[in-house]
């Protein structure tokens, strides 16, 4: 029997020599099977390792850093102004379209600790006569279904005290100062005004023409074109100050009026004052307010005033106020759609003295959001193409 040959190591133990090993060859990156694979052709089990093990390494790999976040543009701002006597070459431009109710407001200056006025379109004053007047026997005010009645009877101290008491205050703010005026003759009304032009603070006159006219048997000149005109003509005389007229839901053809106003000189329209009403007390079985009839405002006059506007809107060029029920943005959007360049809030400010602010705001934000530069593009967007049919002629009534 032939022996295995020993060697020495260098420790001197003997082991046996290993086997020479042939050389390896360098060995080749794993391509992913995904690519050599033919259509169709089916993974193998080494390359279906290889597929995970490489979806693994993807899933495990660091996030890449997120693309930097393209800066937003700025808001567009929007403009809110609105001349309302553009007649007058600008005499008579607003910050926002809306404007305190005269009546619901005072003079301002009872509001003034609770609002930053100066963020009101603008301010009209109470109702001011030539002389003082003590007003009608209470009660004087009662609550209606979604509204209210007001028989207060343009209790005011006369335009010497209105002036004395108020003016410099107006004449120290920037939100325009419109005052109401209210008489019972063309000569009372024209006094008034002439006694308030040329005064500091005095911004504007708004012609209360819901007034009896004595001169016609205690008639409204609000009711009768003629005695409207007659008005607005003789006050335009007597002063360069803007000057609104503020009709009355009453009138059987509130067009006619508007046209007679606005041909006499108005710079323009309010549309529209409270509509006569009344309330009883059961109790007592007589009317409640003192002097039996009183104003109806608030909500209720809403859809009355909405209708003048949309009249007076069509057959005038100069600027609209919508007055009446206005107590929400939706509200303010209604009358610019029907024709309105701006409203006055009014019964709504007993609730909310900050309601005049809060819907100038909101109607910013709406008009951004809609991608509006100017609340402007609304007016009138629901007039029709030419003009419609006036209500007098009673359509609600045609089969």
């Amino acid at each position: 029997m032939k022996r295995k040959k020993t060697v020495i190591t260098s420790r001197g133990a003997a082991a046996h020599a290993p086997r020479p090993r042939a050389p390896q060859p360098p060995r080749t990156p794993v391509v992913p099977s995904s690519i050599l694979r033919l259509p169709g052709e089916k993974l193998r089990s080494a390359e279906l390792a290889d597929e995970r093990a490489a979806a693994r390494n993807a899933r495990n790999a660091p996030a890449a850093a997120p693309a930097p976040a393209t800066p937003l543009p700025p808001l567009a701002a929007v403009d809110l102004s609105v001349d309302l006597a553009p007649r007058r070459d600008g005499a008579l431009v607003l910050r926002t379209p809306v404007m305190a109710a005269a009546g619901t407001f005072g003079y301002g200056v009872e509001y003034a600790e609770l609002v930053d006025v100066e963020r009101i379109g603008a301010i009209c004053s109470k109702g001011t006569t030539l002389k003082g007047r003590t007003g009608n026997a209470p009660p004087r005010v009662t609550e209606t279904a979604s509204g209210m009645l007001n028989s207060i009877g343009l209790q005011n101290p006369g335009v010497e005290a209105v002036l004395e008491r108020y003016a410099q205050t107006w004449a120290a703010w920037e939100v325009p100062v419109i005052v109401n005026v209210a008489g019972e003759s063309v000569d009372d009304y024209v006094a008034v005004v002439r006694r308030l032009d040329g005064e500091p603070g005095i911004a504007g006159i708004e012609l209360n023409i819901s007034c009896p006219n004595v001169g016609k048997g205690g008639i409204q000149f609000a009711l009768d074109a003629d005695a409207a005109a007659q008005v607005t003509r003789a006050v335009r005389a007597a002063t360069q100050l803007p000057l609104l007229v503020k009709l009355s839901p009453a009138a059987q053809d509130v067009r006619r009026i508007a046209q007679a106003v606005a041909d006499a000189g108005a710079d323009a329209i309010g549309a529209t004052n409270t509509l006569p009403g009344m309330s009883i007390d059961r109790e007592r079985r007589r009317p409640f307010l003192g002097n039996t009839y009183g104003g109806l405002s608030g909500p209720a006059l809403k859809p009355v005033a909405l209708r003048v506007v949309y009249e007076v809107a069509q057959v005038v060029e100069i600027p609209v106020v919508g007055i009446g029920g206005v107590a929400s943005l939706d509200d303010v959007l209604d009358y610019l759609m029907a024709g309105a360049s701006a409203v006055q809030v009014g019964s709504a400010v007993f609730a909310d003295p900050l309601l005049p602010v809060r819907l100038a705001d909101e109607l910013e934000a709406w008009c951004r959001d809609q991608g509006m530069t100017s609340h402007r593009e609304l007016v009138g967007a629901a007039l029709p193409g030419r003009r419609d049919r006036p209500s007098m002629k009673g359509a609600e009534y045609r089969p």
